[in-house]
């Protein structure tokens, strides 16, 4: 066998190896979340040696080697990282999180959007409105898609006076509402800059909010679900 077809051989073979022990990737992440390791290295502060480690998880000593050899395989799958620490006047690597080890914690609140961008999705909206334009916009777009069935469905609206659009963002579906149901009296809710220069009708009022904090009265609330 030539050298050429050798090293094509061996290329196969690892490609084959690759795929037959792919599955060991998702066996230690599932170990390391049952040990609770995420959650050990960061109540600990500070970067965490093996042996810290070892004896917070209250393993057997005999048992480091394992997990000398499940940290290797995480920090190489990028959900740990190293860094050099000095324990006992030695220096030594220690164990940090890094951002997807961090959405494996316990208790972790963060979304996988504040973990990307450092802020939750409203708060980054509001920090960069170059974003938050181009959010709504999308949202606008969906919007009008609805807009088609509205007239289809009025006999929800028999019973109504008032209705407010949680959300509404420019008022595109209320206005549509409206131009059906001219008898009623509408109300966007939105974040204060998606509404600030949106002026009001005899019958739309638009309302900078939180939704989390108050929803103005009325007879019937229109959410949009947009996340399953």
């Amino acid at each position: 066998m030539d050298v050429s077809m050798a090293n094509e051989m061996f290329r196969a073979q690892a490609h084959i190896y690759k795929h037959a022990f792919s599955f060991a990737n998702s066996m230690v992440v599932g170990c390391a979340i049952q040990l609770g390791i995420p959650d050990d290295i960061h109540s600990h502060k500070q970067p965490m040696t093996l042996s810290q480690l070892v004896s917070e998880l209250k393993l057997p000593p005999a048992k480091s080697d394992a997990i000398h050899r499940l940290m290797r395989l995480l920090v190489y799958s990028g959900f740990f990282a190293t860094t050099n620490t000095i324990l006992l006047d030695e220096n030594q690597q220690g164990h940090i999180l890094i951002p997807s080890s961090k959405l494996l914690l316990k208790r972790n609140e963060t979304t996988p959007f504040e973990t990307a961008h450092g802020a939750p999705m409203w708060e980054f909206f509001h920090q960069n409105p170059r974003f938050s334009n181009v959010f709504n916009e999308v949202m606008a777009s969906d919007s009008q898609m609805m807009c088609l069935v509205v007239k289809d469905c009025k006999e929800v609206s028999q019973d109504m006076d008032s209705l407010v659009d949680v959300g509404g963002g420019t008022g595109i579906i209320a206005n549509t509402i409206l131009a059906a149901f001219p008898h009623l009296k509408c109300t966007v809710l939105d974040l204060p800059h998606v509404v600030a220069n949106m002026p009001d009708t005899e019958n739309l009022k638009y309302v900078g909010g939180d939704m989390f904090h108050s929803i103005p009265s009325a007879d019937a609330i229109l959410f949009k679900v947009t996340r399953f």
